[in-house]
């Protein structure tokens, strides 16, 4: 009688699954460690500001209750110390807390590759500022650049013709190139223009072309904006543009600009239809109604100056 012949296909056994899920939980456990925090530095130009506001108090509390629940990423430097790579805001929350340790994970990444880990981490926040996503997106854009091959020159300008990385960078945050070229045109900013833009006290587009005034034009507009407690619309900014393009954006020029009245912040009179139309002959068509309220107010007015002069 012929012997029955086994095959195998090579499908592990649940045991040899559950073998191997321990055995990677096990792996990953062995990256986590307390680093001392003394041991810890700063990501480079980290973009992202770390406040120690009412988020940060919660933070803090849930760290003294439960510790750091998930663990920072970190990356060690060639002279034995650690970078932070994300988990900013952990690590803060360690300091505020009396901890002399943070728990992090230790990732074997070169320094482009960190920048990309660290932006794209940090991107995630629900809040992010725009200054935030000008300097996080133009340190992602070289990294990308340099990863690709393409080593940045001292006069690289990333928002030149070559959309080619800004495309793709607009793919994964889900933003325009355009957008992105528009945010990082902010890094150019003065640092108090760029505050003003945090605070929503300049909108994105009219800030956009005060970056291309010299720094010196930049101060001149802010001191103004100061003076006369206003900000320049979107086609101010474009006119100071264009005479700094002709070397004419003099503090004057400046200052006739930003003070002339906007068409939106003209004052507008509105009188209610049914207090008036009362007044007005029933004959009176609704194209004749303004010249003949505005004949009736200039005879009152002479009324009341003849008047003035009697007495």
């Amino acid at each position: 009688m012929a012997k029955e012949r086994k095959f195998s296909i090579g499908l592990p056994s649940v045991d040899d699954l559950f073998s191997s899920q321990e055995s990677r939980e096990e792996e990953n456990l062995a990256k986590i460690r307390e680093i001392p925090l003394d041991l810890i530095d700063e990501f480079p130009n980290h973009p992202f500001k770390v406040r120690d506001d009412e988020d940060m108090m919660n933070l803090v509390q849930s760290v003294q209750e439960n510790g750091i629940l998930v663990p920072a990423i970190l990356r060690q430097k060639d002279d034995g110390r650690y970078e932070l790579i994300a988990g900013h805001r952990r690590k803060r929350a360690c300091e505020i807390a009396g901890l002399d340790t943070l728990r992090a994970e230790v990732m074997d990444l070169d320094f482009d590759e960190a920048t990309i880990f660290m932006v794209d981490s940090n991107l995630q926040r629900t809040t992010i500022l725009p200054s935030e996503k000008a300097f996080s997106y133009k340190m992602r854009l070289e990294a990308m650049k340099r990863k690709a091959g393409r080593p940045s020159k001292e006069n690289w300008d990333p928002v030149g013709p070559n959309l080619r990385s800004s495309e793709t960078l607009a793919k994964e945050v889900e933003e325009s190139a355009t957008q992105i070229k528009r945010y990082i045109r902010l890094t150019e900013l003065i640092p108090e223009l760029l505050d003003m833009v945090d605070e929503g006290k300049i909108a994105l587009r009219p800030a956009v072309e005060l970056s291309y005034l010299s720094v010196d034009e930049q101060y001149e507009v802010y001191e103004k904006t100061m003076q006369e407690d206003c900000t320049p619309s979107h086609a101010q900014t474009i006119r100071m543009r264009e005479l700094s393009k002709e070397d004419n954006l003099t503090p004057d020029a400046i200052e006739d600009i930003i003070t002339e009245t906007k068409p939106n912040q003209k004052e507008k009179l509105t009188i209610s239809s049914d207090k008036i139309l009362g007044l007005l002959p029933k004959s009176l068509k609704a194209v004749e109604r303004e010249e003949y309220i505005i004949k009736a107010l200039t005879f009152y007015a002479k009324h009341r100056e003849r008047q003035s002069q009697e007495r």
